[in-house]
């Protein structure tokens, strides 16, 4: 488990691991609303991350999972759940039981499930974003079982990365053969507690980050991860400055701007005619363009001047 300042999320997780906690390990990344004291009450082994490296959930993760191992060496799988989450109780069960029955797998995940949906749009949206499709996967998030031969094989994550993380682990097991797996059962509860706009916000701009810095690390890959979507954010956000220097020449240059809606329409429609719901997602789509731009171009610039990337945090305590 890792966290940073989850509160009482941190408490329904610890509560929802059994006993798990007997052989579980809490890693925290500076946390100062008492997450770690919450971790040794519940019986679990907690670590601190120093404060001397950025803070980065992937360089967390690594650590819980080499401290695991050293305790644990007989482990054949480690699963992963992050502070905000709530593990099913027969989850474990049963993706040890795909991993046992299909040796070339090096990871299962299954549904991980926002716990208040209806409490706002931006948390509604992340349970439908969660609602990916089953079987043979490119990629997950961050809740998974994984076999430990496959983890150890390719180093674990990439610490340095502050956001995706697990889609770029998941490229590095896939380019060496392994396959990632889905399952059409429940898995985690998330709390997302995104109730703002700017919450919303700040997490495209983390997303776009993302997308900017392993679609960077991995441009020479035949897989191509992410190239598209920092292309099409690009090209989105680029529009809307385009069209209003070409207003300088000509007011018909507005009329570039009905790229906006008409993409709102297209996506809305996909698939055949949808509901109000379906809208609603399409509009955050094509807006989300413009703070993905913004991460895309925050990561570059970082890059080219050799500044040191810090999280972009969304989560309200």
């Amino acid at each position: 488990m890792i966290g940073r300042n989850e509160g009482a999320r941190l408490i329904a997780c610890l509560a929802s691991i059994g006993d798990l906690r007997q052989r579980a390990i809490y890693v925290d990344s500076g946390s100062l609303d008492g997450s770690q004291a919450r971790a040794m009450a519940a019986g679990v082994q907690v670590l601190e991350l120093g404060p001397d490296v950025p803070f980065t959930a992937a360089r967390a993760r690594d650590m819980g999972f080499e401290a695991l191992l050293r305790r644990w060496p007989e482990l054949d799988y480690v699963q992963f759940v992050d502070g905000d989450c709530a593990l099913d109780p027969n989850w474990v069960d049963a993706g040890g039981a795909l991993l046992d029955a299909r040796p070339k797998l090096a990871l299962a995940c299954g549904r991980r499930r926002e716990r208040y949906p209806e409490r706002s749009v931006y948390n509604a949206m992340c349970d439908r974003e969660w609602d990916g499709p089953t079987g043979s996967i490119l990629e997950c998030g961050g809740d998974f079982l994984v076999r430990v031969e496959a983890f150890s094989e390719i180093g674990g994550f990439r610490s340095s990365l502050i956001a995706g993380e697990e889609p770029e682990l998941c490229l590095r097991l896939r380019e060496r053969g392994w396959d990632l797996w889905r399952m059409p059962r429940e898995m985690t509860l998330h709390d997302a507690n995104i109730i703002h706009f700017g919450q919303w916000w700040r997490r495209a701009v983390r997303a776009g980050h993302a997308f900017a810095e392993v679609s960077w690390l991995h441009r020479a890959s035949p897989k191509r991860i992410w190239q598209r979507q920092v292309l099409r954010a690009l090209l989105w956000a680029a529009l809307l400055p385009i069209t209003l220097i070409a207003c300088l020449v000509t007011p018909w240059a507005l009329l570039l701007l009905l790229a906006y809606p008409i993409n709102v329409a297209r996506q809305a429609f996909r698939g055949g005619p949808r509901s109000g719901e379906a809208w609603r997602d399409a509009l955050f789509a094509v807006l989300g363009k413009l703070p993905e731009a913004q991460g895309i171009l925050k990561y570059h610039w970082h890059r080219l001047v050799g500044a040191r990337a810090s999280l972009i945090e969304y989560k309200s305590p």
